[in-house]
């Protein structure tokens, strides 16, 4: 709920602060006013965005005050924007894909202790893991940024692609476009890898996209929904971790 009049479908997006509503959203309810201007550099390029300071927003039990909305023109299918992990402050944040539930406590739960545990790195209010990306026998490891609203599994960084020499080691299935929060458009090349693993747990066959052309563009990694989604994941942000388990069957 925003500024305890408008109740909004916000869809969690773990490579986002702050909250955001689409254009069309706030056109719709119309008594938001978001007059501020800022320069946005997203995966397409420098974009102009709108924002407003001191909203309220509940999500569930939880109340911030001081809240900025930002505008942009694209979220999640069905839903009026996003909101980041950030929103949870110092709490511990569950992600159970396999009940349907966030769940936010205010201590790590003992069941972590069954999870795989991961250093996160934070900047920027972004966070990463590492992972190895599996050729055979030519392995690499990478930092990868923990993106859900990347629907696919993983998305290289230009210095990551040309290094690896990947355009050579896989099939290329298709050519496709993604089109990033501002409507930037931008090719991406899409085939599949042979394996990639996070600490101990590896997975075989796991989808990979460049983009090409424009190198030097794309200066970050990106694991997507497709890979997040076949794990159950707890952040502990305040202590830089990421305890991930692999769903149930």
């Amino acid at each position: 709920q925003i500024n305890d009049s408008h109740l909004l479908n916000l869809m969690l997006h773990t490579a986002s602060s702050e909250v955001t509503l689409t254009e069309e959203t706030v056109q719709r309810l119309g008594d938001i006013t978001l007059g501020n201007d800022a320069k946005i550099q997203s995966w397409g390029g420098t974009s102009d965005s709108h924002y407003s300071t001191g909203n309220r927003v509940r999500i569930g039990p939880l109340t911030r005050d001081n809240v900025t909305l930002w505008e942009n023109k694209n979220s999640g299918e069905g839903t009026d924007g996003k909101f980041g992990l950030d929103f949870f402050g110092d709490s511990v944040i569950e992600i159970n894909y396999d009940d349907g539930r966030i769940v936010v406590r205010d201590r790590l739960p003992g069941k972590a202790r069954d999870y795989e545990t991961l250093d996160l790195d934070t900047e920027d209010g972004e966070l990463f893991v590492r992972g190895v990306c599996l050729f055979g026998e030519d392995n690499r490891e990478n930092r990868f940024l923990i993106h859900s609203g990347y629907a696919g599994g993983l998305l290289l960084d230009d210095a990551f692609a040309a290094s690896s020499g990947i355009g050579g080691k896989i099939t290329i299935t298709e050519t496709s476009s993604l089109t990033d929060s501002f409507g930037h458009v931008i090719k991406v090349q899409k085939g599949v890898m042979p394996g990639f693993s996070l600490g101990h747990l590896r997975l075989s066959d796991v989808p990979v996209g460049f983009f090409s052309g424009d190198i030097g563009r794309q200066k970050q990694s990106v694991l997507g929904g497709e890979i997040l989604k076949q794990f159950n994941l707890i952040f502990d942000i305040g202590h830089k971790k990421l305890y991930i388990k692999r769903r149930n069957p």
